[in-house]
C-alpha cells in the first residue's frame, strides 16, 4: 500500500498572506489576494481533497472514505459518515477574528457542528501572540460590555508562542491567532465558527464581516481564564477522543510506520526529508496519508514529524 497525497485547496482570507509560496514553494492560484488557509485534507460537501497520483489519482478523499474505507483506513470507522478530520496550514499575516466553536451539547441547537482542534506552531515572528481564553477577573458581563464597546481585544488573554509550541483548543474556548504565524491545524471535520470580534475592520469586499455575538455568548467557556501553551507528555502533543497527535524526532535512515498497522495515520513533515517506498520525497509542510498496512516511510535526513491517529472508541 502506497502513501497517498492530495492537492491542497487554497482559501482567500482577509488576514492571510503569501508565506505558503515563500516558505513552502507552493504555487498559489492568483498573484494578488491574500491566502490564509491551505486545506490539506478535507472531506466536506463543498470542498474535497483530490488524490495527486498513484492508483487512486483523481479520486476525492470522500470517495476513498465511502468506497475504500476498510481497505485504506482500517476498522472502527463504520459510524463515521465523512473522514473525521480536517487538516490545514494557516498563514496569519494579520490577526484572525476572535472566535469560538460550538461544544457538542450546544452545536445542534445552533444548527452548527462541534469543533475541537489543536495548533502546532510551524513558524512565528518574534513578537507574535495567540489570543486564548479570558484575562483574570473578566466576567460574562464584562465581556458583553466589551462587545458593546468594541474593546474585546482588551479582555482576551494574550500568549507568546514560538516555533515548536502547540496548544489544544477544545470547543467552547475563546481564541484567535495573532499576526505572524504559520500553523498546522488538526481539527474535527467541521467548519462552524462564530466570530465575536473582528478588530473593527472590513473584509476583502470592503464590508465588515458578519459577527455571531448571540451564538458566541452561548458557546464561550467563561471559566477558561489565562491558559498557557501546552507541555508535551513525552511525544504526545494532543490527545482527545477525536485525534491523537505525537511529535517524533527521526534519525536519518530510520523508518516511520503506522503506530497501529491495521489503521491509518497522517504524517506531517515539520523538518527534514522523508521518502516513501515508491521513491517520492517529502519535506516541511507536506502532509501524507499512510493507509493501514502501508510500507514504512524512511527518513532521508534527520527529520521531525507529527503523526496523527484517531483513538479507538
Amino acid at each position: 500500500m502506497d502513501t497517498i497525497t492530495f492537492t491542497p485547496l487554497y482559501m482567500e482570507r482577509v488576514w492571510g498572506g503569501r508565506e505558503l509560496e515563500s516558505v513552502y514553494g507552493r504555487k498559489l492560484p492568483k498573484s494578488e489576494p491574500p491566502y490564509g488557509e491551505s486545506w490539506e485534507m478535507t472531506d466536506r460537501p463543498e470542498e474535497q481533497s483530490v488524490v495527486t497520483d498513484g492508483p487512486y489519482k483523481g479520486m476525492t478523499l470522500g470517495q476513498l472514505w465511502q468506497e475504500k474505507r476498510n481497505e485504506l483506513f482500517g476498522p472502527g470507522f463504520e459510524n463515521s459518515e465523512r473522514f473525521p478530520l480536517l487538516i490545514k496550514i494557516l498563514d496569519a499575516r494579520d490577526d484572525l477574528s476572535i472566535q469560538v466553536h460550538p461544544p457538542t451539547d450546544i452545536a445542534p441547537t445552533l444548527n452548527g457542528e462541534p469543533k475541537t482542534e489543536m495548533w502546532y506552531i510551524a513558524d512565528a515572528n518574534d513578537d507574535a501572540q495567540l489570543y486564548v481564553g479570558l484575562k483574570q477577573g473578566v466576567s460574562r458581563e464584562d465581556f458583553q460590555q466589551a462587545i458593546n464597546d468594541g474593546t474585546v481585544d482588551q479582555v482576551v488573554h494574550a500568549i507568546d508562542a514560538k516555533a515548536g509550541d502547540s496548544i489544544f483548543i477544545p470547543s467552547g474556548r475563546l481564541h484567535a491567532i495573532g499576526a505572524g504565524f504559520l500553523i498546522y491545524e488538526i481539527q474535527q471535520n467541521s467548519d462552524t465558527t462564530y466570530r465575536v470580534f473582528d478588530w473593527n475592520r472590513v473584509g476583502l469586499d470592503g464590508v465588515p464581516r458578519e459577527l455571531h455575538v448571540e451564538e458566541s455568548m452561548r458557546c464561550i467557556d467563561f471559566d477558561d481564564i489565562e491558559p498557557g501553551m501546552d507541555t508535551p507528555d513525552g511525544n504526545t502533543l494532543a490527545n482527545c477522543e477525536f485525534f491523537h497527535v505525537e511529535q517524533l524526532e527521526v534519525q536519518q535512515g530510520c523508518s516511520i510506520g503506522n503506530p497501529d498497522p491495521e489503521r491509518f495515520s497522517i504524517v506531517t513533515v515539520v523538518k527534514g526529508q522523508i521518502t516513501s517506498t515508491d521513491g517520492r520525497t517529502y519535506q516541511a509542510g507536506d502532509f501524507l496519508l499512510q493507509p493501514q498496512g502501508a510500507a514504512p516511510l524512511t527518513a532521508s535526513t534527520d527529520a521531525s514529524i507529527l503523526q496523527t491517529t484517531i483513538p479507538q472508541s
